[in-house]
């Protein structure tokens, strides 16, 4: 007999896979998608990231972190500088996890700019092959719900970060940093996805629930 459960799952990603075609065109037709390019494939840069970086370091457990971990994707790079700016350790995880995560250190940093890039985070940085504790979790998504549900481009990489840290500190929150437009009514949710609390957005910040 099938399992129901993953007859579901099944049904749920192909409707992901639509809902990530549909917000890929509508960035790239609004004009609000910013390099690289394409932005199809990946979770894209948006017009506005700097401003969603700035409402993240508001969120009342980012000020209170010390350890943040941000996934690597372009429109997170203002993230991984404000992390650095405001003197907490940055945990970056490397792309696609094939080297598992780097430390960065605040106080052996000079140029945040440089640092915040995943070629900078390689020089000044510690590789580490499973993630530490931390505090914080701020990823990308190419859409998302005021429920707290997050889609990505589709590798499960941002659900493994975020699941990682959640063994570890069972209380930790995550945010999201996208353009408006990304985020929507409802956004399917499997059984294996992560939810998010905050939303951070370049108009606006949202708590989730």
């Amino acid at each position: 007999m099938d399992d129901p459960l993953t007859k579901w799952n099944l049904a749920v990603d192909e409707e992901k896979k639509r809902l990530r075609r549909r917000v890929w065109r509508i960035m790239v037709e609004k004009g609000v998608s910013r390099p690289p390019y394409p932005c199809y494939g990946r979770i894209p840069n948006f017009s506005g990231a700097v401003e969603a970086a700035e409402r993240v370091r508001s969120i009342p457990e980012y000020v209170k972190a010390k350890v943040v971990l941000v996934s690597p994707d372009s429109p997170q790079r203002p993230v991984r500088e404000a992390v650095l700016k405001d003197g907490k350790t940055l945990v970056m995880a490397t792309p696609r996890l094939r080297n598992g995560y780097l430390v960065i250190d605040p106080l052996l940093v000079t140029d945040v700019k440089m640092a915040s890039t995943i070629s900078g985070a390689y020089k000044v940085g510690c590789l580490i092959k499973d993630l530490c504790r931390v505090d914080f979790v701020v990823e990308g998504c190419v859409a998302v719900d005021l429920n707290g549900n997050r889609l990505g481009k589709g590798g499960g990489f941002g659900d493994v970060e975020i699941a990682a840290a959640r063994r570890l500190n069972e209380e930790v929150k995550a945010a999201v940093t996208c353009h408006s437009i990304q985020v929507l009514n409802q956004v399917p949710r499997s059984s294996r996805d992560q939810p998010v609390q905050y939303i951070a957005t370049e108009a606006a910040l949202h708590v989730c629930g």
